[in-house]
């Protein structure tokens, strides 16, 4: 074997993301479309985040849950959509190794957060309905801080060991990423190391953080349903459903995208592009949009903030 096929990690100084395999006329409408994406993700974290902190109404468990989601997703698409936007204009298309790292590092503690989060929001919604007169006691200020502190902790965890395991292997098979972020899977693709240890430790690493969130949430819903059933009234059930059909929406989007992209052979690496996409920009654009649009007291307190804008605007010009 000669000197490149023994050539360690340490000496690969960066990488280059191949993105999606289209004519290259296509990268202005794909960079544009992300653009877009992206405008309407900041403004919808952003705005969400600014409604929650500044209307004293919403000052409640589950807009606390909701704000850090708005957190999580805003930063995390941070990590992937501005890298992305600038390798449809790059022709070296290259991110540096060290670039590379902190990348798949804050990109899987903002998922693996936000999967945690979505399961404490999920425990939420369960105190909330089948135990409502006690859903301020439970749900104290100490345990969400907590729910929430603890979904970071595991997300940094987390992290740092898939982050530690992908980056000992060795890159000596070539340098082009084929995604447009550093992921692990790709990562272990171009790899010429023995797999067997890594894949071993990412299906367990994948398995103890996407299992027992989905079983916290699965459990919560089957309380959920058989508490809602039992009303007798046709308006408390659909009021009862409509506090959780936003968040079941969500999970259903995020963990479908993920069991696809993780836990299905990774045989169709452009289908793999397509299903990250789902997570990396889709969910956290939509998330404000169906937790505000399904949700009264976002709109009204949405209402009241656009209403002082204009009414201060309005002055402004008078006094003009």
């Amino acid at each position: 074997m000669d000197g490149r096929g023994t050539r360690n990690h340490s000496e690969v100084t960066d990488f280059i993301l191949v993105g999606f395999k289209v004519h290259p006329e296509l990268h202005i409408l794909l960079f544009l479309l992300f653009l877009l994406v992206y405008a309407m993700i900041l403004l919808g974290n952003v705005g969400m985040m600014t409604i929650i902190m500044t209307d004293p109404r919403l000052n409640t468990p589950m807009y606390f849950f909701l704000g850090n989601l708005s957190f999580i997703d805003l930063f995390y698409s941070s990590v992937i959509a501005p890298k992305a936007m600038i390798n449809f204009w790059s022709e070296s298309k290259s991110i540096s190794f060290a670039g590379c790292v902190t990348q798949l590092f804050l990109f899987a503690l903002f998922i693996v957060a936000e999967g945690f989060l979505l399961a404490a929001m999920a425990y939420d919604r369960f105190i909330a309905i089948c135990n409502p007169l006690l859903y301020f006691v439970q749900m104290s200020t100490r345990l969400c801080s907590q729910l929430v502190a603890g979904s970071y902790f595991c997300g940094c965890v987390s992290s740092i060991l898939l982050t530690s395991v992908t980056f000992t292997l060795s890159f000596c098979a070539s340098r082009a990423i084929d995604h447009f972020y550093c992921d692990y899977r790709p990562l272990q693709r171009i790899s010429c190391s023995d797999l067997y240890f890594h894949k071993i430790v990412s299906f367990f690493l994948c398995s103890i953080i996407i299992l027992p969130t989905i079983i916290v949430i699965i459990v919560s819903y089957m309380y959920i349903v058989s508490t809602v059933l039992k009303i007798r009234s046709t308006e408390g059930r659909k009021k009862a459903f409509s506090t959780c059909s936003s968040h079941l929406g969500v999970v259903s989007v995020l963990y479908g995208a993920i069991i696809f992209m993780y836990f299905i052979p990774d045989r169709f690496p452009e289908l793999s592009k397509v299903a990250s996409l789902c997570y990396t920009l889709v969910t956290p654009m939509l998330n404000p949009l169906i937790y505000s649009l399904r949700n009264k007291d976002v709109k009204e307190a949405l209402r009241k903030i656009l209403g002082k804008k204009i009414f201060l605007f309005n002055s402004i010009l008078t006094v003009i």
